[in-house]
């Protein structure tokens, strides 16, 4: 007859080192105070187990041998929650009937995902999910090498996947071949060509041996409009890497943003002038109708003209454009500060993607 047993799972961590949402030990044990012929002795037998790839803290295991002191006996324990009483973290175990069979019932798939929120739950992609829903976002995700020189993403492939860097470094290659930037352990990359229904716009190659973790297409798009977090961290990286890209143009900086929409999707670079709330000119040309102009005002359009149409009706027909080259220009004219919005930006946008998505055609 072995110890009884109970179960532990971690209900919430922060900033702790070793363990993660999800991690599950496994106490056993009893501790007893006797007496015999007046000696006093005191008798404990407890056992931790932690989950599978984690590294030991003395801190913690101490904390769980309190509660079987407490409670003499592992089955004894009743329903409750504990912290961890040190580290520079602050973790939370939770404990309720039938929690042991539920974590001796986890399959290889679960083990999988405990063992991915610990290795990446800090990465920054992730910490814009709420950790309730790591479980479910994170079990779609593989993990998957790749050696030196291999090619990841090859420039006009259809986007098949989004990627996030999970060990060793990766490359964005120009046309000649030659790395214009190197992501690092924690970088995502693919994301532009699945957000914006494109092929990739750019190559990418492992600089060294690593590794990478990578959701498909579907599953992708599904969890960005399950987690609206995660939509604002995309554009807080379009506008980031927008601006960087800006930088190495040094000779026309001075004169405000430009590019190409083959590297910034007119949607993309819409939405990086709104959300930094953006007062200036933005100038397309090289359309398929001509030249288009946009006046914004701290974000919102005001103003908006191409091929003849205007305000809304020229937004949704830029968005449909694949090829130009856009300038945006900081300032507005006085009388411009006083123009009415054309309508709210986002509405705009969703509105005017999704008659790209249903072929809608352009007034």
């Amino acid at each position: 007859m072995g110890f009884p047993k109970e179960s532990f799972r971690v209900c919430e961590s922060r900033h702790c080192p070793l363990f993660r949402y999800g991690d599950t030990f496994t106490v056993s044990g009893i501790a007893l105070a006797m007496e015999s012929g007046g000696d006093h002795s005191f008798i404990n037998t407890t056992v931790v187990h932690s989950p599978p790839n984690r590294e030991q803290c003395k801190i913690l295991y101490g904390d769980l041998n309190k509660i079987i002191i407490e409670y003499e006996r592992a089955d004894h324990i009743p329903d409750c929650l504990i912290s961890c009483s040190g580290c520079t973290g602050s973790l939370r175990l939770e404990h309720f009937q039938g929690l042991r069979a539920e974590a001796e019932n986890m399959d290889d798939e679960a083990v999988r995902i405990g063992s991915l929120l610990h290795r990446l739950g800090n990465f920054p992609f992730f910490r814009n999910i709420d950790q309730k829903n790591l479980n479910s976002v994170i079990k779609h995700f593989q993990l998957a090498e790749v050696e030196k020189d291999q090619i990841i993403i090859r420039k006009g492939d259809p986007g098949a996947n989004f990627y996030i860097v999970a060990s060793g470094r990766v490359e964005i290659l120009n046309d000649a071949g030659i790395p214009i930037s190197t992501l690092e352990k924690g970088d995502v990359f693919g994301e532009m060509s699945l957000i914006c229904n494109e092929n990739a716009g750019a190559t990418v190659q492992a600089r060294e041996r690593g590794e990478v973790l990578y959701i498909e297409h579907k599953q992708f798009k599904n969890i960005l409009q399950k987690h609206p977090a995660l939509q604002q961290y995309f554009t807080r990286l379009l506008a980031k890497r927008l601006t960087n890209a800006n930088r190495m143009r040094s000779d026309d900086y001075t004169s405000g943003m430009i590019g190409r929409l083959e590297e910034i999707p007119a949607e993309a670079l819409f939405q990086t002038l709104n959300m930094n709330a953006k007062t200036g000119i933005l100038t397309i040309t090289q359309l398929q109708q001509g030249t288009a102009r946009f006046s914004l005002r701290h974000g919102a359009l005001i103003k908006a003209s191409y091929g003849g149409a205007k305000g809304e009706e020229a937004f949704y027909a830029v968005l449909r454009e694949k090829n130009g080259r856009f300038k945006f220009t900081p300032g507005l004219p006085p009388e411009d500060f006083d123009v009415p919005e054309i309508g709210y930006f986002m509405k705009l946008l969703m509105e005017g993607m999704q008659r790209i998505d249903e072929h809608v055609p352009v007034n």
